[in-house]
């Protein structure tokens, strides 16, 4: 099978790029950067129409990956979402029309689409958590309260039929991603469009250098630099980390399965972020400097989301595989001499 793979010299990308290839598949990747070595690699630009035209002759499947991520640092940040995520995945998708493409088309969506997760009320069942207000966190009040009785809520997994609700520009432009591609799809009956829902992802070639990286980035690099990581509220957010290797499978059998639809790509193990702090200090030793709480709050952030991975086991057969510990040991063994 020959894959174009959007944003294949990223981190997530260049390990999918690397499982194609173990599987025998051929790869057409196409990335802004240049990947040295690779005699079918494209440098452009996904939101170039010319680029991408000329990159899909004769490919069978797109996986595309190619996108903005992380939080932005303020709203000033919304047209440069907006362009990287939406107008180049509506770029890739009339290029697909144009050449009557038929075929699988997987795309890497996130969590941050539910915006908070799921919760639970004691009284009132499951119900929708209002965003967090500005008092209650200046105060270190950080549990979403329930929208009819004002109590604390009790977390719980959140399946793909779940509502969505984007709580900052990242967030919006993903879920609209996922709505280009599905109205798609609509009009493209021999196109498989399947939506990757990644969750907090972790693993060998994960950036350090940007505060858009995720906060696993953020706490390895203040390790690495000797420093104690920061983290924020009180480190009982709970989130769900999955290893890069195991995100590239889930490409690979999405893929392949032709199965459309949005599944969740987490490892079905919730940690607390303290929890993956100290994971990750332990890892480095025990000279590290241990992770601080250091209260606060960051605007855009949710409270908890973490998934079920219940239906990407049973249609995609896919479960992750790689061990938390492990995993953190693994990466940080990557930093060290």
């Amino acid at each position: 099978m020959r894959v174009l793979l959007t944003g294949g010299a990223g981190f997530i990308g260049s390990h999918v790029a690397e499982a194609l290839r173990s599987a025998g598949d051929e790869v057409v990747v196409l990335d802004r950067d240049p990947v040295p070595g690779d005699s079918d690699a494209r440098v452009g630009d996904v939101t170039d129409a010319r680029t991408v035209a000329a990159a899909l002759v004769g490919v069978d499947a797109v996986c595309h990956q190619a996108a903005k991520v992380g939080l932005g640092v303020d709203f000033a940040d919304a047209v440069g979402y907006v362009t990287d995520n939406d107008l180049g995945t509506a770029v890739l998708l009339t290029a697909l029309h144009d050449a009557k493409f038929r075929g699988a088309f997987v795309m890497a969506s996130s969590m941050v689409v539910y915006g908070e997760g799921r919760y639970q009320c004691g009284e009132h069942g499951m119900v929708s958590a209002a965003p967090r207000r500005a008092t209650d966190l200046d105060a270190g009040r950080f549990e979403p309260p329930c929208p009819v009785c004002d109590r604390p809520l009790i977390p719980r997994r959140v399946p793909e039929t779940a509502p969505t609700d984007p709580r900052n520009v990242y967030a919006a432009t993903k879920l609209a991603q996922e709505h280009l591609a599905f109205a798609f799809a609509r009009e493209h009956p021999d196109v498989c469009v399947t939506a990757l829902r990644y969750h907090n992802v972790y693993g060998p070639g994960m950036p350090r250098d940007t505060p858009y990286a995720g906060v696993a980035a953020i706490f390895t690099d203040a390790l690495a630099s000797g420093r104690a990581p920061a983290v924020f509220e009180d480190g009982a957010q709970l989130r769900d980390f999955v290893h890069v290797a195991d995100v590239a499978r889930a490409n690979l059998l999405a893929l392949r399965a032709g199965q459309p639809g949005a599944f969740n790509v987490a490892s079905g193990q919730p940690r607390r972020l303290l929890e993956m702090a100290d994971a990750l200090a332990d890892a480095f030793g025990p000279d590290a400097p241990r992770p601080e709480v250091v209260g606060g709050w960051r605007g855009g952030d949710v409270r908890h989301v973490f998934a079920s991975p219940d239906r990407a086991a049973e249609i995609l057969g896919f479960i992750a595989g790689v061990d938390f510990t492990q995993g953190m040991a693994e990466l940080v063994g990557r930093l060290q001499p």
